[in-house]
């Protein structure tokens, strides 16, 4: 390899972690000062660097928000599509469908905390429409996992499968805004607990 190649390959390396870097600080200012209400002057400040500075690497804040949110839903469908790949029963695809969505609360927190509350604002424009795309797969998969147990008798057939799909997707991907990967408890095992709290109640046997 060539000097000229190899300093080339060594920056564009350089440059990708550094937007990396921005990408993970955008996506904490959107979170908890939230993203209509940031501006582009806000993140910089918060990565240490100069306004101007940041169209470097972005030409806008929606390109930021827009990144953001495709990366952390890409990552969380490549995860599902593994577990739905797998030909487990019912019972075992929901157990690692809830697994697999704390794993990506523990690697997307911020990106699900802006997803949670921005994406209805956000899908009414087209650059946005796989947002909405996503939450109509999702409902789609999660009624077709339950739907599936109830024929088979794994799940209970006097519940109505809407109602548990609401319930799963508000009591798990609201942990995003108390969950902190340094906390007591680690994804995998608030999981775990999750699992038997839904599965098997919280009633001593």
């Amino acid at each position: 390899m060539s000097p000229r190649r190899r300093d080339s390959e060594s920056t564009a390396a350089a440059r990708a972690e550094r937007r990396a870097e921005l990408l993970a600080t955008a996506a904490e200012v959107f979170a908890s000062r939230g993203y209509s209400a940031t501006t582009v002057r806000e993140v910089a400040d918060a990565a240490g660097m100069l306004g101007g500075s940041l169209y470097y690497h972005f030409d806008s804040k929606e390109s930021m928000v827009d990144e953001i949110l495709s990366t952390f839903l890409t990552d969380m469908w490549a995860a599902y599509d593994r577990v739905l790949g797998s030909g487990l029963g019912a019972r075992e695809t929901f157990q690692e469908l809830i697994v697999e969505s704390f794993r990506t609360i523990d690697r997307h927190r911020p990106a699900v905390v802006i997803y949670q509350n921005e994406s209805k604002h956000l899908a009414s424009g087209p650059r946005f429409d796989y947002l909405l795309d996503s939450q109509r797969r999702f409902r789609e998969m999660w009624l077709s996992v339950l739907d599936r147990g109830v024929l088979t008798g794994e799940f209970r057939a006097d519940l109505d499968t809407g109602l548990i799909y609401r319930f799963i997707r508000d009591t798990v991907w609201l942990a995003a805004s108390w969950y902190r990967g340094d906390g007591p408890l680690p994804a995998d095992e608030i999981a775990r607990q999750y699992i038997a709290m839904v599965l098997e109640g919280i009633l001593a046997t």
